[in-house]
């Protein structure tokens, strides 16, 4: 029997206690462990904030409105004829209004504390417009709409200094139409526009007044400048930017400078010509019951013939003239629906006013079946084909510059522009001076409402609008006329671009505004 050698036994280790780190470094690990966590919280809530369209504020729900305000109907500015030349003249001032019972708002008008009078004129006459700044900062007076010179646009080469005035003329040459005047100073636009400085300016002609359509201003033929707002405890104007990214927006809805406004009705069609006046709000604009009405216009004149639709959708800027027919008695509210949701400007509906129609209304002409000549955009002689990419508060990559001319046009020509948004939120085109013709979206023909004359347009995300856009009649080597976004915050954070409109050969020389330099107008 073999037999194991003992081993004498291995000495009893004293028990081992557990090192532990140190506190503090304890404390820096979980930290450097939830730092990265913390951060990406924090960067989802600001894209969530910026981003996503919920929590804007939002005017009270369909049905919630008690309408208790007669709309005001703006006033006819006047004007006398000075040696063959119809002068009308506005003046820029800060006033008081009263909205809301809290108290009277600080505003600014022309000719008055909010809003400006409705200036009427003729194709064929020439115009001029005294306009004066009683503001203690500079402004500008922009015709959105009106094909002019480049000197008499409005645009930020045009300022009106404190204490000045400016005596824009040009000849009327455009169809009839429904425009509109509004401050275009660099960087400041939106909070002036905001602060009430805004009008309408129509357009007639003989082919309008041959036709059988409601025509009577304050009578059946009224102008709707819609806008948001908010108020604070005082009444003053509040709701600042925020975070959203496509601006300011109110829970209160103004018309003509009213709130909860009611329009009292004595014909059996109404001729409403609606704008977007609000610097972000997209409307979508319908009949609380659905039923049908008649688009006849857009931003540039009238359609070839009426549209009927039970909605209007208007991004910032635009315009649209639509005919009702009411009945005796009855009683119906115009609502803006939530907006395309391609569009990403939010998902609220809300009452905007009321038509009230009289118990006994006056007999009104059938609608025309035609209208006017709008020819199928031309495409046979294009001299220039453009690209211009919305993203973020850039277009191509750019932001404004006063000095900066992007491109160069020749007058008598006509180009084929071609328009993307890539972000997934709201964009709007507005060019200055043509009326443009939309040719395709995403290769494919635009609905009605788009087929008219347009000078601005809401872009939906990742589509592809091409644009026929026609220089005429004026070209000035010196002053630039713009393109850019219409929502105001965008435009004023440099979303713009300037461009050249020149006679063949000639070299363009851009003038710089007294007091400019490269510094005090980037982004």
């Amino acid at each position: 029997m073999t037999s194991t050698p003992d081993f004498p036994a291995a000495p009893t280790a004293p028990p081992r206690t557990p090192v532990r780190p140190p506190r503090r470094r304890g404390a820096l690990i979980a930290m450097l462990i939830a730092l990265p966590i913390v951060l990406l919280v924090v960067v989802v809530g600001i894209l969530i904030a910026v981003f996503v369209p919920f929590g804007r504020p939002t005017p009270p729900a369909t049905g919630a409105v008690e309408f208790t305000q007669p709309m005001p109907i703006p006033p006819l500015a006047e004007s006398r004829v000075e040696d063959g030349v119809r002068v009308f003249t506005l003046e820029a001032q800060t006033g008081t209004t009263d909205f809301v019972p809290e108290g009277s708002t600080p505003t600014l008008g022309y000719n008055g504390s909010y809003l400006g009078p409705t200036l009427v004129a003729q194709r064929g006459e020439t115009v001029r417009v005294d306009v004066g700044n009683s503001l203690d900062e500079s402004t500008t007076v922009h015709w959105h709409g009106m094909h002019l010179p480049a000197a008499m646009d409005g645009g930020p080469h045009n300022p009106i200094a404190p204490g000045d005035t400016w005596h824009p003329e040009w000849a009327i040459d455009q169809p009839a139409a429904t425009l509109w005047y509004h401050p275009h100073l660099h960087e400041r636009t939106r909070a002036q526009v905001d602060a009430g400085l805004a009008g309408m300016f129509l357009l007639r002609d003989d082919t309008e007044s041959a036709l059988a359509l409601p025509c009577t201003y304050g009578v059946d033929d009224f102008p709707v400048i819609v806008q948001d707002r908010s108020f604070g405890t005082d009444g003053a104007f509040s709701g600042g930017l925020g975070t959203q990214f496509d601006g300011a927006l109110g829970d209160t809805i103004l018309v003509n400078g009213a709130t909860t406004p009611y329009l009292d009705v004595s014909t059996e069609k109404v001729r409403l010509r609606l704008l977007n006046g609000s610097s972000a709000r997209m409307y979508d604009f319908a009949l609380a019951d659905g039923r049908d009405f008649d688009l006849i216009a857009t931003d540039g004149g009238l359609l070839s013939a009426p549209v009927p639709t039970d909605r209007v959708p208007l991004s910032p800027g635009e315009r649209a003239e639509i005919i009702v027919t009411l009945r005796p008695g009855e009683t119906v509210a115009m609502r803006s629906l939530a907006p395309d949701p391609a569009l990403n400007a939010g998902s609220a509906a809300f009452d905007v006013f009321e038509l009230r129609a009289a118990a006994s209304l006056a007999r009104s002409a059938e609608l025309p079946t035609v209208l006017a000549d709008v020819p199928a955009p031309d495409l046979s002689d294009i001299a220039q084909e453009r690209n211009f990419v919305m993203s973020g508060h850039n277009i191509n990559d750019r932001q404004m510059e006063m000095n900066r001319v992007d491109f160069v046009a020749t007058v008598d020509t006509s180009e084929l522009w071609t328009v993307r948004n890539e972000n997934p939120l709201p964009h709007s085109f507005h060019v200055h001076d043509t009326q443009f013709r939309v040719v395709s979206i995403d290769g494919q023909a635009p609905p009605a409402r788009l087929a008219g004359w347009k000078d601005t347009i809401a872009l939906e995300s990742q589509r592809e609008y091409r644009l026929l856009v026609r220089f005429e009649d004026y070209a000035d080597p010196t002053t630039p006329y713009m393109y850019h976004c219409h929502l105001l915050w965008h435009e004023d954070q440099g979303m713009m671009g300037q461009f050249l409109v020149v006679q063949p050969g000639q070299q363009p020389a851009l003038n710089r505004i007294e007091g400019d330099d490269d510094d005090n107008h980037g982004h």
